[in-house]
């Protein structure tokens, strides 16, 4: 059995199945190679165009979208760690071993931040334990009850 594609041409219905899997940029690639080779003394049906443009302006507003709250996210993640320089902190090192120390520094890395203590080892933002705030160790919790 055939349908008819995005495009106005007849597909076997497994490749019309196969068309939700495709990236967006994949898609957008495939809607030029079509625009660049039609036949420009029979073009395809003008609303079946304005259509996969309409699509076209869609998916780029998306990707773009993505890209901003990525960077977004990733300046987020960033700041916190920054706030944390000269807190103590616990938690793991990347190779698992647990950590006590001062926040030294921030590393920026493309899995997210990484913080540098005192000793030289590294945390991950992701692998902190508890942020301790020094100066109020002895004193009575404020929240909860004596």
């Amino acid at each position: 059995m055939e349908t008819i594609g995005a495009i106005g041409a007849a597909v076997p219905a497994t490749a019309n199945d196969r068309f939700g899997e495709l990236s967006s940029q994949q898609f957008v690639k495939i809607i030029f190679t079509e625009l660049a080779n039609q036949d420009p003394l029979e073009p395809n049906d003008t609303g079946a165009l304005l259509d996969q443009l309409s699509t076209l302006r869609s998916i780029q507003s998306d990707m773009d979208l993505s890209e901003k709250l990525q960077t977004l996210v990733t300046q987020n993640e960033l700041m916190s760690a920054a706030s944390m320089i000269g807190k103590f902190i616990t938690g793991t090192t990347q190779k698992g071993e647990p950590v006590e120390d001062f926040v030294f520094s921030v590393l920026r890395t493309k899995a997210g931040p990484v913080l540098n203590l005192d000793s030289g080892k590294q945390v991950p933002l992701a692998n902190i334990g508890e942020i301790i705030d020094l100066s109020r160790v002895g004193e009575q919790p404020t929240g909860g009850t004596p």
